[in-house]
């Protein structure tokens, strides 16, 4: 299976950014397990600070599945969620923290309608929970 995991807004900092929220692994160092973890399935990586940027990769649709962690645009953008609206292939939301223990204008997700399930607040693997779930 083809999967592309798309990140969104400052998630090109994990690994730094916040470590007591966000922990202290690398995207790029998850990826390598992910993909040690999933050898038999493509895992395609794309991240973007810019939401045109984000529907532009998503209506590509060279994916079979699509894993999602849309970054603050989750509580605010209406454009990815109706980009989202028209992508047939399976689609989960990750989030690594627990968005409904952090401040209220996180705890609402605008995209999640249009995704087939959510995984919040396992940290990284919620993006491994995530590709287990989409094999199954």
């Amino acid at each position: 299976m083809k999967i592309l995991l798309l990140n969104g807004p400052n998630l090109n900092l994990l690994g730094t950014r916040e470590p007591e929220i966000y922990g202290t692994v690398s995207m790029e160092k998850h990826l390598e397990l992910l993909q040690k973890a999933y050898p038999k399935h493509e895992i395609l990586y794309y991240q973007s600070n810019v939401e045109g940027e984000i529907i532009n990769r998503l209506q590509e649709n060279d994916f079979e599945a699509l894993i999602i962690n849309p970054g603050a645009f989750t509580h605010y953008s209406y454009a990815i969620a109706d980009c989202l609206k028209n992508i047939s292939q399976p689609k989960i939301e990750v989030h690594i923290s627990n968005i409904y223990k952090r401040e209220e204008f996180r705890q609402k997700s605008v995209t999640a309608v249009n995704a087939d399930g959510i995984i919040s607040g396992f940290g990284m693997n919620g993006y491994s929970l995530a590709v287990a779930s989409l094999i199954l």
